[in-house]
């Protein structure tokens, strides 16, 4: 084993009896960049706070087993005995926070490891250069966008000057350009300081080019292999890699470079052929290729001249304009800090506006009380517990319920509707991450609101989680209500949206059909589309080659993958 990078050596690790982990071993040696892969509840989240100790001293179970870190033996050491070691981001921020302001955070580590005040402004200020966070180092980290907290929390485990680094989805509400500026810095840290990081993201597409190896977990299991290697086995692979499969390229490619390299076959296959025009699902139809209907009678929401200020001169929406009908698809996106949070709280009438007007079928959300506001539209925030307050998934339904005013199993149909097999015995915080946002869903649609707003949904779905919520979505659509999601998300966009709506300072800059928006956009492109210009999604282009690969096309004629 290596000494100085992490090494798991026959790691058993179950919680109450339930075995997550199953003599798992693997060594990364010091200045690695290594990806977790794995679906959505394969244990990652266990696996990573396993190597700073908060597995298990925190979250109790039973443990066998050794890790080291640089050589020390994490058994029996606390993960403040391991902060000058090891540093932890996990996937909620907001919840690691031990301060109330930017940089007395990110001191904070340093300050208890008593490093020497010059040495800590030095540390401090280095941290806030390479992370971008020179604007707002002064603000309350309640003010805070979720993309801005992720980095500070990136930024305070950093200021130790750990050997190790362990993140549990570091990009997930950051925005794309967002989101390469923490990777680069990360492979900075690697190749320049030997770093070893050891990462866990649902995003692959994002991480795929930047990491050196990769480990795939999967039930209690794990092994090691390249990038390429762990991505051509594993269930859950970005849309470059399922386009690789489909087109029977080598490897297959797990970076768009590699595929471009590799797609001049296809794109001929392709010649002459264009993506199938939207066709209308019908409520119950699962299709998340299908676009619903354009409703063709007056709109659902206005909203003129919408002003969204914060205390301190913060403008976060500056005089937006959206008009929106009922059966759209509509997706709102944007760098972090451009408003789209603000924008959808002022939409539902619960967030305050400095100016400018909303009506959602002639109403004003902000005038009503909230129980009548819940039936004009319903938000699902960044944070799906947010909404959730009792103790088990029954008693959560029964009191959707009695807020809706609507009868008794309302709320548990609705819920069954959306993910099947949920024990109402459960306790929300023990549901996986598209349960609990599945519950949330259902607790927001008991009231039937019209006007459906979602916040980040995607963060903590795998790629088949997604693709699940875009078929609920545009079946809710189809339905007859106008859902809007603010999502950095590129490939949930390129499944879900009909149209796209793009902020910038607080102002729409952008708003049209999603194939134009995106494609005309270097940041919010799908993988597929700079492959493939023109194509978004690998279904798109599966339904051309007449769903059997690029063989398949070969042998047959437009007209055969056009039908």
């Amino acid at each position: 084993m290596n000494p100085d990078g992490i090494a798991f050596e026959h790691v058993t690790f179950a919680y109450a009896g339930t075995p997550v982990l199953d003599d798992v071993s693997f060594d990364l040696p010091e200045g690695e960049f290594c990806l977790l892969v794995g679906p959505t509840g394969a244990g990652k989240s266990t696996l990573l706070k396993a190597v700073n100790g908060l597995v298990p001293h925190f979250t109790g179970g039973t443990m066998a087993g050794r890790i080291t870190v640089a050589g020390r033996d994490v058994h029996g050491s606390t993960p403040a005995d391991l902060a000058d070691l090891v540093g932890y981001v996990g996937q909620d921020p907001l919840a690691g926070f031990v301060t109330d302001e930017v940089e007395r955070e990110l001191a904070y580590t340093a300050e208890q490891l008593g490093v020497d005040p010059a040495a800590m402004r030095k540390r401090v200020t280095e941290i806030v250069d390479l992370l971008g966070l020179a604007d707002v180092r002064d603000r309350d980290l309640a003010a805070l966008s979720s993309g801005q907290r992720q980095r500070v929390a990136i930024g305070a485990a950093l200021v130790a000057g750990p050997a190790a680094l362990v993140l549990d989805e570091p990009t997930s509400a950051l925005d794309p350009t967002a989101a390469d500026e923490v990777l680069s810095t990360l492979h900075r840290l690697v190749h320049d300081l030997g770093v070893t990081v050891l990462l866990a993201e649902h995003r692959l597409e994002r991480v795929a080019q930047y990491a050196d190896s990769a480990l795939l977990l999967n039930g209690g299991k794990v092994t090691a292999g390249s990038v390429g290697q762990i991505l051509a086995a594993s269930p859950i692979a970005p849309p470059v890699v399922e386009l690789g499969r489909l087109a029977g390229w080598p490897g297959p490619p797990v970076t768009i470079r590699e595929a471009r390299r590799h797609a001049a076959p296809l794109r001929e296959a392709l010649a002459g052929r264009h993506p199938a025009p939207p066709a209308a699902p019908s409520a119950h139809e699962p299709s998340r290729r299908k676009s619903p209907p354009t409703e063709s009678g007056p709109p659902l929401l206005e909203a003129r001249a919408v002003t969204v200020d914060y205390p301190g001169g913060v403008r976060a929406v500056n005089g937006a304009d959206l008009t929106a009908a009922r059966c759209e698809r509509i997706a709102l996106m944007g760098r972090n800090g451009s408003g789209k949070s603000s924008l959808l709280w002022a939409l539902q009438g619960t967030g305050k506006r400095s100016g400018g007007t909303v009506t959602i079928g002639g109403d004003d959300p902000a005038t009503r009380k909230p129980a009548e506001r819940r039936t004009l539209a319903g938000l699902v925030p960044a944070e799906p517990a947010d909404l959730l307050y009792a103790e088990t998934v029954a008693a959560e339904c029964e009191g959707a319920d009695r807020d809706g005013r609507v009868p008794a199993g309302t709320c548990a149909k609705i819920l069954d509707d959306l993910v099947e097999g949920i024990d109402g015995g459960t306790h929300p915080r023990d549901l996986s991450e598209g349960q609990r946002l599945a519950l949330a869903l259902a607790v927001t649609l008991t009231a039937a609101p019209p006007l459906l707003l979602l916040d980040e949904p995607t963060r903590g779905l795998d790629y088949p989680g997604k693709a699940a919520l875009a078929s609920r979505l545009g079946r809710l659509a189809a339905a007859g209500h106008c859902v809007v999601v603010s999502t950095h998300d590129v490939e949930f966009c390129a499944e879900f949206a009909s149209r796209v709506v793009i902020l910038s300072d607080g102002e729409v800059v952008a708003d049209g059909p999603a194939r134009q928006i995106v494609a005309a956009s270097p940041m919010f492109s799908p993988q597929v589309a700079k492959v493939l210009p023109g194509w978004l999604t690998v279904d798109e282009v599966a339904e051309a080659l007449g769903g059997n690969g690029l063989d398949d096309a070969e042998g047959g004629t437009d007209d055969d993958a056009r039908a």
